[in-house]
């Protein structure tokens, strides 16, 4: 006989109980270790960001977004981005001339499967022509909230209760 793994049917009232949380990596299932050294390697660049990423930072530090805000050089799950807006479940990625395209998209894989958009910027972009870059972000911004609302509706519907 192989040792193939079988589809299995739960009971259906094991499907009850809400999925337990995660105690490692607040929520993921990632290590403390692995988690202690994501943060520092974030710290690090932090403080040693490229140009781009300084201009933009320096944008979004100026610019009144609401409730949304952008946090730099964020820990997400087990990948690092460039910038992180939380309420909106939106990651920018600066796409650098000498990174690892093939490492970015499967980043970008893994955030996407959890539910986290990710807007990809070039950062010759991003230095020539800002406000473009900026109209783009809010674009993005805008489609999100849409999606964002349009899921807590469909939500609500299902359960049928008012909004």
């Amino acid at each position: 006989m192989s040792n193939r793994k079988k589809l299995v049917m739960r009971d259906p009232s094991e499907n009850d109980a809400p999925p337990a949380i995660k105690k490692k990596g607040r929520g993921w299932e990632i290590s403390e270790s692995r988690l202690d050294a994501l943060h520092e390697r974030a710290r690090e660049m932090r403080r040693d960001s490229s140009e781009a990423h300084k201009a933009l930072a320096e944008r979004f530090a100026k610019a009144d977004l609401g409730r949304y805000t952008f946090k730099r050089h964020a820990v997400v799950g087990s990948a690092i981005v460039d910038f992180n807006c939380h309420n909106l479940g939106m990651a920018i990625a600066i796409d650098e001339p000498d990174q690892n395209d093939a490492l970015a998209k499967r980043r970008d894989k893994s955030l996407e499967a959890v539910g986290i958009r990710v807007m990809r910027l070039k950062a010759e972009d991003i230095l020539e022509n800002m406000d473009a870059v900026l109209a783009r972000i809010t674009a993005g911004m805008r489609m999100r909230i849409g999606d964002k609302r349009e899921a807590r509706r469909n939500h609500f519907e299902n359960q049928g209760s008012p909004q």
